[in-house]
């Protein structure tokens, strides 16, 4: 991967060395990224500063706000071209796609196994961290 930013590239070594410099002051969590524990305070806060303009609710992040205004719009607007199935995230997408590929281009870096999202990787590394899954 290339990043024009240096903080990104710190950011992205930080996805491979498992090092959380981010620790929440209310609980013993620590987070790769700044912005993974702004989110995660806002648990400990009750903050939702994101607003659905349709009804009213709040949110707490921005994909939980756009996950929510399916509810209003009904839209997925990433369609697969392989089966008839729709997602309302592109991510979703290209995971949901790797089905038909049998890609698995996220690779343990401490066992064998592979995945075919980002997200699956990062669950399965707890298993060699000894963190809890949640």
């Amino acid at each position: 991967k290339a990043f024009s930013m240096i903080v990104n590239l710190k950011r992205h070594i930080r996805t491979h060395t498992g090092e959380k410099p981010y620790h929440c002051s209310h609980c013993d969590k620590a987070f790769g990224n700044n912005s993974d524990l702004t989110i995660h305070l806002r648990k400990h806060t009750g903050e939702k500063p994101y607003k659905c303009y349709q009804c009213e609710k709040y949110f707490s992040t921005k994909t939980n706000l756009m996950r929510h205004m399916v509810s209003h719009t009904g839209e997925k607007a990433y369609q697969c071209s392989h089966c008839d199935k729709a997602f309302l995230h592109n991510n979703h997408l290209v995971s949901h796609q790797s089905i038909h590929t049998g890609e698995k281009p996220y690779q343990c870096s401490l066992c064998d196994k592979a995945f075919n999202a980002s997200n699956r990787l990062k669950e399965h590394m707890k298993i060699h961290t000894g963190e809890k899954p949640h």
